[in-house]
């Protein structure tokens, strides 16, 4: 899926459509051209554009954070790029840092846990063998267990979780629980057990204070463990080989709150930006050939011409976000389409993935 402006082509297109339209008969519906139709080439500014591949991006990375406003498919896009990834023959972990069992059922799972687990096998499109993704949860509480039980405090750390001392610290210390759950990542990508791993970041606010955790502890310790630890995740977030994508819907809102996002991310946290997911475009929808709506009952025309045009009215208002997106924010841009379902599942998400290997990122050039 691309995300293209419509020129000359479109404006032709339509001149064709009113003219057939102009030589139909009286009682035939006629529609005038649609705004988006009268689009000219002055609404592709940005025409000079570089173009690479997501599936660039998945073979380059080791660690990809998806960032967006909760409810415009954040999780799902996760989903589909673990998917993909694997179809590369990349070996993936999925992280879920929200104890939500969501990400489990989209990649054809049971259930998350702590410890990574085998959540579906991907059959590689290839003569390959197939490939695994791997998925798990990391909590506060099971992070700092992991942390202790490698410092040779496993004692301590049953008693600190036991007593609830983990809710104590943090109030203390500011930062602590982003720390202890991005210390647990940082040690899943230097695992070498995985190629790539995918964390699903809380929503948009909250994913950037938990980015900003580290940060924050690492301005309070001038030294000692926790300072170490604390630029150790430091190095791997703002490294060449972590990314984070922006996940939103073509909408004012998600738009906005993702334009203030991409700001925090770079100022604050200092963590790269790949690309920006604009997830649920809707496909073009063609002015309603009079030819058709006269094969419909006369009662019906007129509310089918309305819906059509409505949905149009709609893809315009979607576009008008990609390209206000585009303008304000120079980071390449790759859409998905909305899917039918409200409830998506493997299948989906699949598809999904496909789309993504298929697309480009397309990125704003000086003009």
């Amino acid at each position: 899926m691309r995300f293209r402006h419509w020129g000359a082509a479109t404006t032709r297109l339509s001149k064709r459509r009113a003219k057939s339209n102009r030589s139909a008969g009286t009682d035939e519906v006629r529609e005038a051209p649609h705004e988006l139709d009268r689009q000219s080439d002055k609404d592709g500014e940005v025409e000079r554009r570089s173009a690479i591949s997501v599936d660039d991006s998945l073979r380059r990375l080791r660690m990809l954070i998806v960032v967006g406003k909760g409810g415009v498919g954040k999780t799902t896009v996760a989903a589909a790029a673990a998917n993909r990834a694997a179809t590369l023959g990349r070996r993936v972990l999925l992280v879920d840092v929200e104890g939500k069992n969501e990400l489990a059922r989209l990649v054809g799972g049971d259930r998350l846990t702590a410890r990574p687990t085998v959540q579906c096998t991907i059959t590689s499109p290839r003569d390959e063998p197939p490939v695994t993704i791997d998925a798990c949860t990391v909590a506060p509480d099971t992070a700092l267990v992991e942390y202790l039980d490698d410092h040779g405090m496993r004692q301590l750390s049953k008693r600190l979780v036991s007593s609830g001392a983990v809710d104590v610290i943090a109030t203390a210390a500011p930062g602590i629980k982003d720390l202890l759950v991005l210390g647990r990542i940082k040690a899943l990508v230097n695992s070498g057990d995985y190629d790539l791993v995918i964390v699903d970041t809380p929503a948009s606010g909250h994913a950037v204070s938990f980015l900003l955790g580290p940060r924050t502890l690492a301005n309070l310790a001038d030294s000692g463990s926790i300072r170490r630890q604390a630029d150790e995740v430091m190095d791997i977030l703002t490294s060449e080989t972590c990314e984070a994508i922006l996940v939103t819907l073509p909408e004012e809102t998600p738009v906005n709150e993702t334009l203030e996002t991409a700001a925090a991310l770079r100022e604050n946290v200092g963590v790269r930006i790949g690309f920006v997911v604009v997830n649920g475009l809707l496909a073009n929808v063609p002015n309603s050939p009079p030819e058709l709506l006269n094969r419909l009952p006369v009662s019906e025309r007129e509310a089918v011409a309305a819906a059509l045009t409505f949905e149009r009215s709609r893809l315009l208002r979607q576009r008008e976000q990609v390209r206000r997106l585009a303008e304000s924010l120079d980071v390449a841009q790759v859409s998905l389409p909305l899917r039918p379902s409200t409830r998506l599942d493997l299948d989906d998400v699949g598809a999904l993935a496909a789309a993504l290997g298929s697309a480009e990122l397309r990125q704003a050039m000086p003009t």
